[in-house]
């Protein structure tokens, strides 16, 4: 007899979960500087787009996937009857997760480092305009100590997989509930202080109005081509599309639960968040220097080197440094949560482990793959597959090949093995389906471009070919 499946409360609770997914470290600090680099409020018009088409039909599709099945993605693909070539995109979309949390954690226990540094009023430590000629700068520092580093990475991921244990409902529902409207009252506070920003320096005054004016007024003479991979990039990542997740959580809701609006909730938080997350970040540095370098200052640079010298530049430096990274830790706590939890439903479903071993041994992985990207900056510095870090190898092979793949067989599942009259009829089982006809539209003759276009696009830009 089949177990009774774990479920959410109900839709909120779904909302708020997938939500925490998708609102993570690529929201806070890739969105940003794509934005920045490829034309502002043009590259936010474009991505807007992209998420009420393509992006709403990823993420709507793999949820009535998990759904129907009440399956992780494993057993999800192989109770809808795929074959043995699409049955690989079930396995990516549980390996995926495996390989992606534990570098994530690594990253979370540099954002938990930060933000005790800024408890401990170490603000002026943290920025490099503050450094002494020969001077080794406090990131460089840091991510070069491989033991300091190992304490914070396992602190971090011991945090997530706590949540983990406590379940749907108790444990990740929970922390939700917490975190979400904690991060939203945060982000505001953080966005409120950057756009009123203004620094004059050699007479030389930089507003971060004008960094307001940029990132959300759409400029024609801004756009390319480029504006479209990058934002198809950006789109796929920060709706944790291809990574198990919305699978996972798509079999933990209730069958009376309105799909269509769950999910449009979902879309809509997630871009909110980081168009939020834009007004954190670049008016701030456009006030600090006109936003000089924030085009070539990406991921860890920009949030680990170059913030902390905006803040510590303006009044309340501490103060702002303690909230921002607070709520940047909520964002991965949440994020890395969701993607524990894929791992976790996996082991249940198909190893029939119950709660506790599946996330003893999550964590055992986590720890065993996440040493790996800890140590990639020191003492394992001299060994680099694909001549990158362990941190940016693990972060290319999923990001950049393996989550395109995973998404373009799950279109070939829903098309040719579950049918789409099914996957439709799960949906309209509980919402109008307004959005039917683009639905159909997309995954039939959309969908499998635009994965190709990432995939492509990403494998070319990690060579070097073309710059993302």
């Amino acid at each position: 007899m089949e177990e009774k499946r774990s479920k959410f409360s109900g839709r909120l609770g779904f909302v708020l979960a997938a939500a925490g997914s998708a609102v993570g470290l690529g929201n806070i600090w890739r969105f940003p500087y794509l934005a920045a680099k490829y034309g502002g409020g043009m590259f936010v018009l474009v991505y807007i787009v992209l998420a009420l088409t393509f992006g709403y039909t990823m993420i709507i599709s793999e949820t009535a996937l998990g759904r129907y099945t009440g399956k992780a993605p494993v057993g999800a693909f192989r109770k809808v009857g795929a074959n043995k070539i699409v049955m690989q995109g079930g396995w990516l979309h549980a390996l995926i997760p495996l390989l992606i949390v534990p570098y994530y954690s690594v990253i979370g226990g540099w954002v938990l480092k930060y933000l005790v540094e800024y408890i401990k009023g170490n603000e002026a430590g943290l920025a490099t305009d503050n450094l002494k000629e020969g001077e080794v700068d406090f990131f460089s520092n840091f991510i070069g100590s491989g033991r300091e580093q190992m304490i914070w990475f396992l602190l971090f991921a011991a945090m997530v997989i706590i949540v983990v244990m406590g379940g749907v409902k108790n444990g990740i529902e929970r922390m939700s509930r917490i975190c979400m409207p904690m991060l939203v009252v945060l982000s505001i506070v953080v966005v409120v202080y950057s756009v009123t920003r203004t620094r004059t320096v050699d007479g030389v005054t930089y507003s971060a109005f004008d960094g307001v004016k940029y990132f959300l007024i759409p400029n024609l003479d801004d756009f390319s081509l480029m504006t479209i991979v990058a934002a198809l990039g950006q789109m796929f990542y920060s709706l944790s599309i291809a990574m198990g997740i919305l699978i996972t959580f798509g079999s933990y809701m209730k069958k009376e639960d309105d799909i269509e609006a769950s999910t449009k909730q979902v879309e809509i938080f997630d871009t909110l968040i980081a168009i939020i997350a834009g007004l954190m970040i670049i008016p701030a540095v456009f006030a600090y220097n006109g936003g000089a370098n924030i085009k070539e200052t990406a991921g860890p640079s920009l949030m680990f080197i170059a913030l902390p010298n905006v803040f510590y530049s303006m009044n309340f430096g501490r103060i702002i440094g303690i909230v921002f990274f607070l709520l940047v830790l909520f964002a991965a706590v949440t994020s890395a949560v969701s993607l524990a939890e894929c791992v976790v439903a996996t082991f249940e479903d198909e190893l029939h482990w119950n709660r506790f071993r599946s996330s003893a041994v999550t964590f055992g992985l986590i720890v065993m793959l996440g040493t790996l990207s800890a140590l990639g900056f020191n003492d394992l510095g001299n060994v680099k597959p694909l001549n990158m870090q362990f941190l940016d190898f693990f972060d290319f092979i999923t990001n950049s090949v393996m989550m395109p793949i995973a998404s373009i067989l799950t279109c070939v599942l829903i098309i040719r093995s579950v049918g789409l009259d099914k996957i439709e009829a799960e949906i309209e089982a509980t919402s109008k389906f307004k959005r039917k006809k683009l639905f159909r539209f997309v995954i039939r003759y959309v969908a499998i471009a635009f994965l190709l276009i990432i995939l492509v696009s990403s494998i070319l830009n990690a060579v070097g070919v073309i710059k993302i």
